[in-house]
């Protein structure tokens, strides 16, 4: 007698996933600052606040508040949409100024302004605020640089010329130039914008230097050879100019010799073989940071001095 053939069990299939909702886009002109940071927003037929929020990564709420209406309003074809606050807020209670399309272009500093306020007000990064306002890094001067009452900030940076900031630069070992080579189309703002150097500290280190900037311009961007406050030593460099060793002076602090020397944490390089102090060098009793003058110290990762802790 033949046997009956063996029923086949089906292969399981996995329920189908539902189709992500496609984000909407938008056909409207976005006006954008100097960052390329979207500030508003022109409406043209079929835009609601929910898509106009989605795109831009709010909640409709946000951008309904931005714009002094409700969420849910119709939008008419034509409306400008702000993508940033409308006025000062917490954090950043200030005056500012702006252009003729509305972008912010400087905010002057009051007591309890914070840097996540003013960043968020006027829709730009930490590092654009530092590039903006030509300084190394945003918190600047004992990380008061932004938030100091009655110091008025740049928001925005100028057009600078396609053709610049193509030249060679020499770098230290924190990534910070030291020397740059100009090119065609190079300027105080160009050069200032991407290596944090404000034009008077460029005028300070290189007093020959005016604009139009001759292309080939081999131009100091740290102090160096030029004695800061702070930073009074002597200092030894390879061949290429780079800072190596500093040698202190009375009165010289870590603050001053980062700025000189464009230093980001000078620990790094002069960690203690042993012992557990956070550096090896030693400092005067009694002060505020002051180091004691005759120490060699290392200004450069690539060669770090560590002897035993004090």
């Amino acid at each position: 007698m033949e046997k009956p053939s063996a029923t086949a069990t089906p292969t399981p299939v996995a329920p189908a996933e539902p189709a992500a909702a496609a984000k909407p886009s938008l056909s409207g002109e976005t006006v954008t600052d100097s960052f390329g940071n979207p500030d508003f927003y022109v409406t043209v037929a079929g835009d609601t606040l929910a898509m106009v929020a989605e795109v831009y990564g709010f909640s409709e709420a946000k951008i309904a508040e931005f714009n002094a209406l409700q969420p849910g309003t119709p939008l008419t074809p034509g409306t400008r949409l702000r993508l940033l606050p409308a006025g000062p807020g917490i954090g950043a209670m200030g005056p500012a100024t702006a252009d003729a399309n509305g972008i912010p272009t400087s905010y002057t500093v009051v007591p309890e302004d914070t840097l996540a306020g003013v960043s968020y007000r006027f829709n730009v990064t930490n590092d654009q605020l530092a590039e903006a306002n030509k300084v190394p890094y945003v918190h600047e001067v004992g990380n008061v640089y932004f938030i100091e009452p009655g110091r008025t900030i740049a928001l925005q940076k100028n057009p600078v010329d396609s053709r610049s900031g193509t030249g060679k630069a020499v770098e230290n070992s924190w990534g910070r130039g030291v020397f740059y080579t100009t090119v065609e189309g190079d300027s105080f703002d160009s050069v200032g914008y991407q290596f944090r150097v404000g034009t008077d500290e460029l005028l300070q280190y290189n007093p020959a230097l005016a604009e139009p900037i001759p292309a080939g311009t081999t131009i100091r961007l740290i102090a160096g050879e030029l004695p800061l406050p702070g930073a009074q030593g002597t200092f030894t460099a390879d061949a290429d100019g780079v800072p190596l060793t500093y040698t202190t002076a009375p009165g010289d602090t870590e603050s001053g010799i980062k700025a000189r020397f464009g230093v980001t944490i000078l620990a790094e390089a002069n960690r203690p073989s042993s012992g557990g102090s956070a550096v090896w060098y030693r400092y005067l009793q009694g002060t505020t940071g002051e180091l004691v003058p005759g120490q060699t110290i290392s200004v450069s990762l690539d060669e770090p001095i560590n002897k035993p802790g004090a």
